[in-house]
């Protein structure tokens, strides 16, 4: 004991100017019997992995179980920060465990300043000390670990300053079950949903979700001293975690016999992953991340689309859950297919045939961005199979523009079929008003004619031949059908297989009508 430091209320010492750790081991007398010491070493080139993110000044929050090397990768950051990129960066050390112990620093965190901790209860306040004596620009804190601690980090946030911080646990799900560190990612909070609402998420009315904006940034699970998982955006993460999506992250490897680095994009879908379908990005001294180039371009199937845009897809009406389902059983690669909570982004639209004829604002939107609408009449997971597939297809064949002209003369029809059913559901019955149709070649107003005697409904060919066009009247020849009994005809009309005479059909350009 004469040979190293006091040791504290925490039971900690050091060895002055080392990183090294004794702890010390008490009997019931509170006498030292026992003494553990744990080595500790700064590793140049540690935090390679994260220097795009440090670079651009993303707050991190380093999570990961002990003796993985959390505190390692922080004090290679500061060192970075300080050194590299000429910022002013305040230490606030624990146990003397990042700068070392004594009253002089050790050299592993170059330029950065230190502010030690006299007792970890008061760690809170010496953060907040920090900021208001000393301008940082970055403050780095090992093991955030109770409430106030969360709550000083989350103040210095908002005041604009950069953080890189540490938390026990082994991933993000750790910190939204820790009530002490949740507010580090927003916090969360139960909410009650409409029934609207509720019946678009698919979920039940109360569902829990994130109460504020994140601490921080960026989040990094740490696997490994060599690999790394990236969550970019730390509030998206938990949302996709708290809906129950899987959210987009990185995984960064780094091969120490080699000298090299490599990272690999993956949509995390499950616990293992299909090496067939992984991208690798190798990256050479001095690449950023904003240089990536694919060494193996995404396979969907056996086939290669090469410079492919991802198709963004839209799900309504269906669980996503079931979605990612059936795109890892197709083996189609993430990067083919990526689901978004964002219409407008959206490439297509994945939705129940009986929720969207609820909701006339997706058709709305979905014709004023010009997006396909793929339709389903269950959520079974064999007819989200001929969905993706038929989505597939439109990829292949280079969507609407080098579709094949017979593919194309059944899209028609079924455009067309459809206006007409929403024009004889929409307006004609309940409203009793005519309604005229777009102009269509003279045998897609023939399948017209027939669908509209279905509805037991009259109709009459109006314009100029070039300008021809069916006007549906309120005429009825018979006993008039209800709404049910003549979207059955309908489906009587169309065909299970998606042609004309369903269980899955395609509507593109869908026309709109008054509600």
């Amino acid at each position: 004991m004469s040979q190293v430091g006091d040791f504290v209320v925490d039971n900690r010492a050091g060895i002055s100017r080392t990183l090294h750790r004794i702890s010390a081991i008490r009997n019931r007398k509170g006498a030292i019997i026992g003494l553990t010491c744990r080595v500790g070493r700064a590793i140049s080139g540690s935090a390679n992995l994260l220097r795009d993110l440090v670079q651009d000044g993303a707050s991190l929050l380093l999570i990961g179980p002990p003796g993985v090397g959390k505190t390692t990768i922080i004090r290679e950051i500061a060192r970075m920060l300080a050194n590299d990129y000429k910022k002013r960066v305040m230490i606030v050390d624990t146990s003397n465990e990042i700068g070392g112990d004594g009253d002089i620093p050790h050299a592993g965190i170059g330029n950065a300043r230190r502010m030690q901790v006299p007792n970890s209860e008061v760690q809170h306040k010496v953060l907040i000390e920090a900021v208001e004596n000393h301008m940082p620009q970055v403050i780095v804190i090992d093991e955030i670990g109770t409430k106030l601690e969360a709550m000083a980090a989350s103040t210095i946030a908002q005041r604009g300053i950069q953080l890189v911080a540490t938390a026990h646990g082994v991933t993000i799900e750790n910190l939204i079950m820790n009530p002490a560190l949740e507010m580090l990612i927003g916090g969360i909070q139960s909410v009650t949903l409409g029934d609207e609402e509720a019946s678009r998420r698919g979920v039940q009315k109360t569902v829990l979700e994130r109460k504020g904006p994140s601490t921080f940034s960026c989040g990094v699970e740490i696997i490994s001293k060599t690999e790394l998982r990236v969550y970019r955006s730390l509030e998206s993460t938990v949302d996709a975690i708290l809906s129950g999506r899987f959210p987009n992250v990185e995984v960064r490897k780094m091969s120490s016999q080699e000298m090299k680095e490599t990272i690999e994009r993956e949509l995390l879908i499950s616990t293992s992953s299909d090496e067939e379908n992984e991208i690798v990005v190798e990256l050479t001294p001095g690449i950023t991340n904003d240089t990536f180039t694919s060494e193996v371009p995404a396979k969907i199937g056996e086939e290669c689309w090469e410079e492919r845009v991802p198709l963004h897809l839209f799900v309504y009406g269906i669980l996503e859950a079931s979605v990612i389902q059936v795109i890892k059983q197709l083996k189609i690669t993430d990067a083919a297919i990526l689901l978004t909570d964002n219409i407008s982004e959206a490439d297509a639209i994945l939705a129940m045939q009986s929720k969207l004829k609820k909701n006339s604002r997706i058709q709305a939107a979905a014709k004023s961005h010009c997006i396909p609408i793929h339709v389903t009449k269950t959520s079974s997971l064999d007819q989200i199979t001929k969905a993706i597939r038929a989505l597939m297809s439109d990829i292949k064949d280079g969507l609407k523009d080098s579709e094949p002209v017979d593919g194309m003369k059944s899209s028609e029809k079924l455009d067309a079929l459809e206006e007409a059913r929403i024009a004889i559901e929409q307006v004609v019955i309940p409203k009793g008003e005519p309604v005229e149709l777009l102009p269509r070649p003279s045998n897609i107003m023939s399948l017209q004619m027939e669908l509209i005697r279905k509805y037991q409904l009259e109709a009459e060919k109006i314009g100029t031949e070039s300008d021809r066009r069916l006007r549906i009247l309120p005429f009825h020849k018979g006993k008039t059908s209800d709404t049910d009994g003549a979207h059955g005809g309908f489906d009587d009309f169309v065909g299970a297989d998606g042609n004309i005479n369903g269980s899955f059909y395609s509507v593109d350009r869908l026309p709109l009508l008054p509600d």
